[in-house]
């Protein structure tokens, strides 16, 4: 059973940092690419970060500089460290495959107050 578990969002303030994490189910976890995905209300989901399963990252312009995606692979876990943040940022996160898979996870909530 696939399951996708995100934890770790909030409510800071513009310039703050927060670190999400997301639990993965070893069965799909360790043969792909990893992202983190974000939808703002009224807007389409977005991949804002990846990561191969031999670490190799890509970001979406409006993050790269200030976000980190990694992963753990022995606790089948990736995790997005937000710096900067900006209101813009604002949005519910998800973790899922590259390209993503049928099941989403709850996500968590990212609010960033200016």
């Amino acid at each position: 059973q696939v399951q996708l578990v995100e934890f770790g969002g909030g409510l800071v303030q513009a310039g703050g940092s927060l670190r999400l994490s997301c639990a993965v189910s070893r069965s799909i976890f360790s043969v792909n690419v990893m992202g983190w995905y974000r939808q703002a209300p009224g807007k389409q989901r977005e991949l804002v970060a990846s990561i191969s399963s031999g670490g190799s990252t890509n970001y979406g312009n409006s993050v790269k500089g200030r976000f980190t995606i990694s992963r753990d692979n022995a606790k089948s876990t990736v995790y997005l460290q937000m710096n900067s943040l900006k209101p813009e940022d604002t949005a519910s996160y998800y973790c899922n495959t590259v390209p993503q898979g049928l099941h989403w996870g709850p996500g968590t909530q990212v609010t960033v107050s200016s």
